[in-house]
């Protein structure tokens, strides 16, 4: 298995790149990416904000428990959350305890009634008196990045952001646009290569529970700019940088016949079988077989190509997950669906 990174990179320049093309793996790094592209392609990244997503609560007689965000409805004071009983992030996700049974939870000065999602026993919707901003406000006052038992030392909420993030909708870093450096950012534009975005609530990536874990991932928003729309219209290739754009983008274009601007809900799934319609390459992290993850990548390319790729990372001492080395994986697939002009 590949190697997690236990820390954040003293210079995400230095992150090692493996580009998967036609049958070929090649060996680079994130600055070598401006030279992998040409003139009038284009990346679009996912500038949503990572926003601290993990409550460490109580519940009426001091039970402890953590509810981690799977989604924010600000407007209506909601937040659907996994729960887990006593722990933290230093015990592994799969191995922390089934949260207590409670009728109401409190962290710090958020204090919400606790219901129970009928398909899961650590699902629930929390439904809490603050509304809007101030939600929002109390999930910065109290609540931590999402992290995970690889990463020892608890993660600042600086060190879980994208260089352009924007609106705090993503849960857990969009994290393969953490390398791009706004050196390599500038080195692209005097390449020719545009830059557009999106913003997709990037969810979890484990649950810890392998049932749960198979749902993943679950409906996510996404809100694709005018400018975005037109940026594509225009490109030579469209390069996603995450996952989360790749499916931002195909959801978008298999529900109309085109990428659309607005927002809407990804349920779209992307597997081998999966036609893409606008997506010609993704950079992505270094991800583990049976992901959801590395399933979308099997939209791009066949999966024997995948495991020869993964064994290469694993053989040269690539890092996983989140903090991770990257991966561009070109389209060596021909199944793609026709776009409406």
């Amino acid at each position: 298995m590949i190697r997690p990174a236990t820390r954040p990179r003293d210079d995400e320049a230095n992150t090692r790149l493996l580009v998967v093309e036609g049958t070929r793996i090649a060996a680079r790094t994130i600055r070598d990416l401006p030279a992998l592209l040409s003139p009038g392609d284009l990346l679009v990244v996912n500038d949503a904000a990572t926003i601290p997503a993990s409550l460490a609560a109580v519940g009426p007689r001091d039970e402890p428990l953590e509810a981690r965000v799977l989604s924010v409805d600000a407007d209506a004071g909601r937040l659907e959350v996994v729960l887990f009983g006593a722990g933290d992030h230093r015990t592994r996700t799969e191995d922390r305890p089934p949260p207590p049974r409670v009728r109401w939870l409190r962290a710090g000065t958020l204090r919400a009634a606790v219901r129970p999602n009928a398909d899961h026993p650590r699902r629930a919707t929390l439904l809490t008196d603050l509304m809007g901003d101030a939600l929002v406000r109390a999930l910065y006052a109290h609540g931590r990045p999402i992290q995970y038992a690889h990463v020892p030392e608890p993660l600042p909420l600086w060190a879980v952001q994208t260089p352009y993030a924007s609106r705090p909708w993503a849960v857990e870093m969009p994290s393969a646009g953490r390398p791009l450096t706004a050196g390599t950012l500038l080195a692209l534009a005097r390449r020719g290569v545009g830059v557009a975005r999106i913003t997709h609530a990037a969810g979890p990536s484990s649950t810890g529970d392998a049932e749960l874990d198979a749902r993943l991932p679950l409906p996510e928003r996404y809100s694709i700019p005018d400018e975005t729309v037109r940026a594509i219209a225009s490109a030579s290739r469209v390069i996603a940088v995450g996952t989360s754009v790749v499916r931002a983008l195909e959801d978008s274009a298999a529900r109309s016949g085109r990428v659309r601007a607005g927002e809407a809900t990804a349920t779209l799934r992307l597997d081998e079988h999966t036609p893409r319609a606008v997506v010609c390459a993704v950079l992505t992290g270094v991800h583990d077989p049976g992901t959801s993850h590395r399933e979308l990548l099997a939209s791009f390319a066949p999966p024997e190509l995948l495991d020869d790729a993964y064994a290469a990372a694993e053989a040269s001492g690539m890092q996983g997950h989140e903090l991770g080395d990257a991966m561009l994986v070109w389209a060596s697939r021909r199944r793609t669906r026709e776009v409406a002009a």
